[in-house]
């Protein structure tokens, strides 16, 4: 899947492919403004990449010292661009793996 299949599927699909894990599946609930569902997905990853997400939905919340901790915990930076520059990063960065 590409960063452009996977937005399409948000503007079109009712539910995340099946096959996505529950990182990405994060995401793609983020991107349809169920900050919640996303929230609950992400910790149940229980790895780097859902801390990672999980960093990216405190700081869309705006909770900026909850996201830094999860940035730490993921081994990444705090992304300096847009929220939606991030969430295409991040998302690019979990489809190629």
């Amino acid at each position: 899947m590409t960063v452009d299949d996977f937005k399409a599927s948000v503007e079109t699909a009712d539910r995340p492919d099946s096959e996505l894990n529950d990182v990405l599946k994060a995401l793609w609930y983020d991107a349809k403004g169920d900050w919640e569902k996303a929230h609950e997905l992400c910790q149940i990853a229980g790895n780097g990449d859902g801390d990672w997400v999980h960093a990216y939905l405190h700081r869309v919340e705006g909770d900026l010292p909850n996201a830094s901790y999860w940035y730490s915990r993921a081994s990444q930076s705090r992304f300096e661009g847009s929220l939606s520059e991030e969430w295409e990063s991040i998302v690019a960065a979990l489809l190629n793996r």
